[in-house]
């Protein structure tokens, strides 16, 4: 591990590497036989979706090749990356929206091997520190159970499920609180480990 580089990639540049991040997206997340094209070209359009979201970032991990990568965005602030939230959304979640301090982690793309848990760890921490977020946000396919066992092993939690059209596949809404606990927490509060916006 300690061998492995960290770079920051700018939305150019992460254009420029999409190609590789797509086949090692394939390798990581061992699709059905017959369906390895089409989840690839599923990815890459997520991908360039992503790109083109305000504040988009992208980590990778590198050795004498890509090993993982991470990307993801700000939230904006109108709360429209939650549509499709069933039920009520939680007030302390809402309000953190608002106030732009929720980072979407988006994907997070490893290469398959015996440490490919603590990379992955390592590149999300290190993508929500550099954002100084207050919270992680990501989704997660319900059908996705090896992905969801990642996020839950590396602190996330789950708040609700987002139904998102097309289609009628339900994600897992999961949240990672970052920094310090709120001095007066609400009755619907984050757990311990969620720092409140500086205003």
């Amino acid at each position: 591990m300690a061998s492995i580089r960290l770079r920051r990639l700018n939305r150019w540049q992460a254009e420029g590497l999409k190609e590789d991040v797509a086949d090692l997206y394939v390798e990581s997340s061992h699709p059905l036989a017959g369906t390895a094209h089409s989840s690839r070209e599923a990815f890459l359009h997520r991908l360039t979706g992503d790109v083109r979201q305000p504040g988009f970032a992208m980590l990778v991990a590198e050795r004498a090749t890509l090993l993982g990568c991470v990307f993801g965005f700000p939230l904006r602030r109108d709360g429209s990356w939650w549509r499709g939230f069933l039920g009520p959304l939680p007030r302390d979640i809402e309000q953190l929206t608002a106030s732009g301090h929720v980072f979407a982690v988006t994907d997070v793309v490893v290469a398959p091997h015996e440490q490919a848990l603590i990379l992955g760890r390592r590149l999300q921490e290190r993508l929500l520190d550099d954002h100084r977020a207050s919270l992680g946000a990501t989704l997660v396919l319900e059908s996705a159970v090896r992905s969801l066992a990642a996020f839950r092993s590396w602190g996330w939690r789950e708040v609700g499920e987002v139904h998102r059209p097309p289609g009628a596949a339900l994600h897992r809404a999961l949240v990672l609180p970052l920094g310090r606990a709120p001095a007066a927490a609400s009755g619907q509060g984050l757990p311990p480990g969620t720092r409140r916006p500086e205003r």
